[in-house]
């Protein structure tokens, strides 16, 4: 993946000014837009799949859900406070189910994976819905988040820094994966999946570690975003949280990392204050995600392409 000079000169400047607004100590900000980080690390855990490898799951929220779920577990019952601690079991955790849940979809194609990957996701948002010990439909607290030395994430600055931090790395890992050749047999079978198999690529191998490496950094936005709010909840598991997932990846261009992140930014930002001007906010994110699907196929992404063109 090749990112235009000027595309990386916005994203930059992007990343500048998201860190200045660690230093501005304002709750408000400070926690909208380190949730706004969290859904760009998401988006592009996807894009993984949906823009480099071809595969539409549905079952992104799986993953997310389970870290967020897993990280109150340790810290409720175990009072496992320690991010060194914590965060490997449940990014191991996320990285565990997207392997079962890899294996067995990965086995169907097309709309048959799509909606394997669906009823994964319903099974999961049904059972912690409906199992009490889970908290149930009300959800549960985190007790105590993660805490080490001085870098306590019940702290907002030194948990939106920590957001920051791990956003800034993930773009550069998955870069830097996408650019390897590894990324590339990705594009290939995203492109001509019968010709990367006649090469002698072992496809459904590349598949799964497309799909448990996609999952294992979705775990990584469900742990920061249980850390952000402290609190887990059903809903994390829902089919909806994996539409509009996929549908942000869409606004923003799949298979460019930087698309995503922008749509991620621009739909946190629609979301939100259109919320504060109609209760029919959802249409407004329904018709806008509408017209570019039918006039920016490209998504922002192409948008930015074609100014630099």
């Amino acid at each position: 993946m090749t990112v235009p000079l000027r595309v990386r000169a916005l994203l930059i400047a992007g990343a500048a000014a998201l860190l200045l607004v660690a230093f501005s100590h304002d709750r408000f900000w400070l926690q909208f837009l380190g949730k706004a980080m969290i859904t760009c690390i998401f988006a592009m855990s996807l894009d993984l799949l949906v823009g480099v490898t071809g595969l539409v799951s549905l079952a992104h929220a799986s993953f997310f859900g389970i870290a967020a779920y897993l990280l109150a577990g340790l810290s409720n019952r175990f009072g496992f406070v320690n991010p060194l601690l914590t965060l490997p079991l449940c990014l191991a955790g996320a990285a565990l189910l997207a392997l079962a849940i890899g294996w067995l979809s990965l086995r169907a194609s097309g709309v048959y994976f799509i909606m394997v990957t669906l009823a994964f996701t319903q099974m999961l948002h049904y059972f912690f819905n409906d199992a009490p010990g889970f908290g149930g439909s009300d959800g549960l607290y985190v007790n105590q988040r993660p805490q080490i030395g001085p870098l306590d994430f019940s702290n907002r600055t030194a948990s939106y820094l920590a957001i920051w931090t791990a956003l800034v790395l993930v773009y550069l890992f998955l870069s830097r994966i996408l650019r390897a050749p590894f990324g590339h047999v990705l594009a290939g079978i995203r492109g001509n999946e019968q010709r990367m198999l006649s090469l002698g690529y072992p496809i459904g191998r590349y598949k799964l570690v497309a799909f448990v490496l996609a999952g294992s950094l979705a775990g990584l936005a469900g742990y920061l975003d249980a850390t952000l709010y402290g609190f887990v909840n059903p809903a994390q598991f829902s089919w909806r949280q994996s539409g509009v997932l996929l549908m942000t990846v869409l606004l923003g261009g799949k298979g460019t990392l930087y698309g995503p992140v922008l749509g991620a930014l621009l739909l946190t930002f629609v979301e939100h204050y259109g919320e504060q001007f109609t209760s029919h906010y959802n249409a407004l994110i329904g018709a806008l995600i509408i017209a570019v699907v039918l006039f920016l196929p490209g998504g922002l992404a192409g948008l930015l392409r074609s100014a630099r063109d």
